[in-house]
C-alpha cells in the first residue's frame, strides 16, 4: 500500500529514542524529508545519521528542551527552513517522573505541565503557518492509555496528558476547515527506555527485579506481552500519511488490548 509519503516535509519530536525514533525511521522509510528533535545534541545527531545510513533519506537532527518556552518556535521555524516548509508534525516529549500525588511538589507539577501538555500546544502554535500552506497536513500527538486508564504511580503523567487529549479533539473541530488533520495515540506499555525506567522504579519499590515487574504487567495485556516501539510506529506512520486522510479526531489506543473498557 502506498502511504503517499514520498517527499513529504515532517518534524518528529522526541526521537532520539523510543517511539520517536522508530516512527522517524518509518517516515523516512516511506520517503518523507525529516527534522528530529532531542534534548541531547549528540543523541539526536546520532539518531539523525543512523536514520539517513539506513533507508538514504534526508534527515537532520536539532537539539532542544521542548520543555522550555523558548525553545519550540525556534526548533520550528528552523525545521521549516531547512525542510521547505512542514506538511507532517509529530509532538512527542519524555514523560514526568513517577511518585505519588503528595510526593510532588508545585514546581514538580509545573515541570510536568510544560513538558507533557504545553509542548504540544507550543509546536502546534507554532507550525501552523506552514501547515496551512500544505495539501497533507497532518499533526499526531502522542500521549498515553493513562488517559482512559490511570496508571499506579504515574499521577503526574495521568493528570497532564489528559490535556492533550482535549486540545487534540478540540483543533480536530477547530481546524478541519483548514485541511489540517490531528490526531493521537494513546500507547500502552512498550519495550521502550522510559519503560525500563518506570519498572525499575517499581522494582525497588516492591523489592523485586525488573524482570519480574516487566512480566506482570505484560501479564495484564490479553497478547500477554509489551509492545515494540516498531509496532506503535507502524500506527503512526499510518496516521500521518495521505492514506489516512479521512481519519481525524481519533484517539488510537495501541497497547495490545490493555485497555480494559468499552469507549
Amino acid at each position: 500500500m502506498d502511504l503517499g509519503l514520498k517527499d513529504k516535509r515532517a518534524f518528529v519530536a522526541g526521537a532520539s529514542r523510543g517511539l520517536g525514533f522508530a516512527t522517524a525511521l518509518g517516515l523516512a522509510k516511506e520517503g518523507c524529508k525529516l527534522v528530529i528533535n532531542s534534548r541531547d545534541e549528540s543523541n539526536i545527531k546520532f539518531a539523525a545519521e543512523k536514520i539517513a545510513s539506513e533507508t538514504g533519506a534526508q534527515v537532520s537532527g536539532l537539539a532542544g528542551d521542548v520543555g522550555e518556552k523558548s525553545v519550540v518556535e525556534k526548533l520550528v521555524i528552523e525545521a521549516a527552513k531547512i525542510l521547505g516548509g512542514l506538511d507532517l508534525l509529530l509532538t512527542n516529549a519524555g514523560g514526568p517522573p513517577p511518585g505519588s500525588f503528595e510526593s510532588h511538589s508545585d514546581e514538580t507539577w509545573q515541570k510536568a505541565i510544560d513538558l507533557s501538555f504545553m509542548s504540544h500546544v507550543r509546536f502546534i502554535n507554532s507550525a501552523l503557518p506552514y501547515l496551512r500552506k500544505s495539501d497533507a497536513a497532518s499533526v499526531l500527538t502522542v500521549t498515553s492509555i493513562s488517559v482512559k486508564q490511570p496508571v499506579e504511580n504515574l499521577i503526574l503523567s495521568n493528570s497532564v496528558r489528559s490535556a492533550t487529549v482535549g486540545l487534540t479533539k478540540s483543533l480536530a473541530l477547530e481546524l478541519g476547515k483548514d485541511g489540517i488533520r490531528f490526531n493521537s495515540i494513546l500507547p500502552g506499555w512498550t519495550e521502550t527506555e522510559r519503560i525500563v525506567e518506570l519498572m525499575a522504579a517499581r522494582a525497588e519499590a516492591n523489592n523485586s527485579t525488573l524482570q519480574e515487574e516487566a512480566d506482570k504487567q505484560s501479564a495484564q495485556a490479553p497478547l500477554g506481552r509489551m509492545g515494540t516501539p516498531e509496532e506503535f510506529a507502524n500506527a503512526a506512520v499510518f496516521l500521518l500519511s495521505p492514506a489516512a486522510s479521512y481519519i481525524t479526531g481519533v484517539m488510537l489506543n495501541v497497547d495490545g488490548g490493555m485497555y480494559k473498557g468499552t469507549l
